[in-house]
């Protein structure tokens, strides 16, 4: 017996031990993170045996390339009556005594659990653990998405916040503090006592689940909504004293201004407001890339949102079901600017009906190693349609470049070898195409399709 507790302090202790010596979050996330994620195309109403069966394609196809992240986005505690595809579900009020309905799965410290009927293994323990072990067990990590803030209907309740002695949601909450778009949460005053307590509790919960990924949303928006700074350092701190390596994701479409903080408190951000399958928002978020250049470094990564590939919206949120419209070119462009740009690559439609195309475009070897191990991204310039960005090679004097046309006619791009810093003759390797293209002297020319892009590695 003495054996048995000296093993398990052990085993705690070296647990403990190897989270210090990894303090500084961003070393768990040195690369962009790369994974599926449920909301494009199941909303807010995705199932357990979906979630399920994603992960299971991607454990499969595409893990050995370094797919891993499995995360289940919003509103996984409403109850969503069978078949109802309802995005942005509301809460209402009841006349008699102003009581929220539906009621949301919440445990007795105002945290929301998941929805058994949409999460039957959660059935009488409120917990995703054995969904995360399922996907833990598949080699893959486990993520979700929460709403910035306390429930509503806790409040109303006036539950306790774990942590605390005699401090209830309603002494906490900030009840001007509102989502435009979901009437689930108030903000937390995180001035008030108890506040910072709440959060911990909440990542407490998390990480016994196993939770490995967090996205919180509702941290801002547009131009004139305030960014919560004080809850996104909330969520960080909580994650910094939970003793579990918990990535953590801020959405959506932050603001340049709040880079340093942005960058102090999370792993990656959204730069954009939702993106989707439409040509002129795919154009846009070129130059949101080009903002965030300085932001990038290992740990920190600006995000362009999810990858608008395969089937999406089935279940809403945004159009009729349909495989992406983009077509194959500009399909082809939307991943390599991600994978140039650094993006994190959150695959968004519903993998086991991948085409062999978009199977393709996930399994591209050599253009996802440009998104995980270059350094060094940006635009190397913008005209007349023509876009070309350049990464660097660890430990080499290789060049990345990728060629993009906007036009609406095949045409030649070309960049100068002086503006890569090279001279003399240099190899050109392409990376779709997984051929080489011989030697160039001075510049290197090639026709791209009409919203077309190419990438290439350019070596002595």
């Amino acid at each position: 017996m003495k054996k048995l507790v000296l093993l398990i302090i052990c085993i705690v202790f070296t647990a403990y031990y190897s989270f210090a010596q990894n303090k500084n979050f961003k070393l768990w996330v040195e690369t962009p993170p790369m994974g599926w994620n449920s909301y494009n195309c199941y909303g807010a109403a995705v199932q357990e045996s979906e979630v399920k069966a994603n992960a299971q394609y991607m454990a499969e196809k595409l893990k050995y390339l370094g797919w891993e992240y499995i995360v289940i986005d919003y509103c996984w505690s409403y109850p969503h009556p069978p078949n109802s595809i309802q995005n942005n579900p509301p809460q209402f009020r009841l006349k008699k005594d102003k009581a929220p309905v539906p009621w949301l799965a919440m445990d007795e410290w105002g945290r929301l659990l998941p929805d058994p009927r949409k999460f039957p293994s959660t059935l009488g323990n409120g917990s995703f653990k054995a969904l995360s072990e399922h996907i833990h067990k598949l080699g893959l990590k486990f993520g979700i998405h929460v709403m910035r803030g306390i429930p509503r209907q806790a409040v109303w309740a006036k539950t306790p916040i774990k942590g605390t002695n005699g401090i209830t949601a309603d002494m906490i909450a900030d009840t001007t503090s509102l989502c435009p778009w979901l009437n689930q949460m108030y903000g937390v005053d995180m001035r008030k006592a108890g506040a910072q307590e709440y959060y911990n509790s909440l990542v407490e919960l998390y990480a016994e689940w196993g939770v490995d990924y967090i996205k919180i949303d509702d941290i801002d928006l547009k131009e004139n909504y305030p960014y919560r700074a004080s809850e996104a350092e909330a969520m960080h701190k909580a994650i910094m004293n939970s003793g579990r390596e918990i990535v953590l994701s801020l959405s959506l479409n932050m603001k340049l201004e709040n880079m340093q903080h942005v960058k102090s408190v999370s792993n990656l951000w959204r730069i954009s407001k939702d993106f989707w399958d439409d040509w002129e928002l795919l154009k846009n978020q070129f130059e949101l890339l080009n903002n965030w250049e300085t932001a990038r470094e290992p740990g920190n990564w600006p995000d362009a949102d999810m990858m608008q590939l395969g089937w999406i919206s089935r279940r809403g949120p945004h159009g009729p079901e349909r495989e992406s419209c983009f077509t194959k070119d500009e399909q082809i462009t939307h991943m390599t600017l991600w994978c140039i740009a650094k993006s994190p690559l959150m695959m968004g439609g519903d993998m086991p009906d991948n085409s062999d195309f978009v199977e393709a475009l996930l399994t591209a070897e050599e253009v996802l190693e440009v998104n995980q191990n270059s350094y060094g991204a940006k635009q190397l310039y913008r005209e007349n349609g023509h876009v070309v960005w350049t990464s660097k090679i660890p430990n080499s004097d290789d060049i990345y470049v990728a060629f993009f046309n906007l036009n609406e006619e095949k045409e030649n791009v070309t960049v100068d070898f002086k503006e890569l810093g090279l001279k003399g003759k240099l190899k050109v390797r392409d990376l779709w195409k997984k051929e080489d293209l011989g030697k160039y002297n001075k510049t290197f020319s090639h026709e791209v399709n009409s919203h077309g892009a190419q990438i290439f590695k350019i070596s002595l």
